[in-house]
């Protein structure tokens, strides 16, 4: 399904219409034909920023995890 795309002119003239939009789903704007910004309800801003605590970097693993992550890759 598409998501909801509109430039930087269409948004300013229209606010209030994409504020609406931006409760059931996330609005792109675009500049110069580019993704520039997304405007997303709260509750979903919220959710992506916890979830994001959730995530581990590779920085986060200790040399002891990421040879473990080697030998079970090895074992497949």
């Amino acid at each position: 399904m598409p998501r909801l795309s509109v430039t930087a002119a269409e948004f300013q003239k229209g606010f209030g219409r994409y504020r609406e939009a931006a409760l059931k789903e996330p609005v792109t704007i675009t500049n110069h034909g580019r993704d520039s910004l997304v405007l997303m309800a709260g509750d979903e801003y919220r959710r992506l920023k916890r979830r994001e605590c959730l995530v581990m970097g590779l920085e986060d693993f200790t040399d002891a995890d990421l040879a473990a992550i080697e030998g079970q890759l090895g074992a497949a």
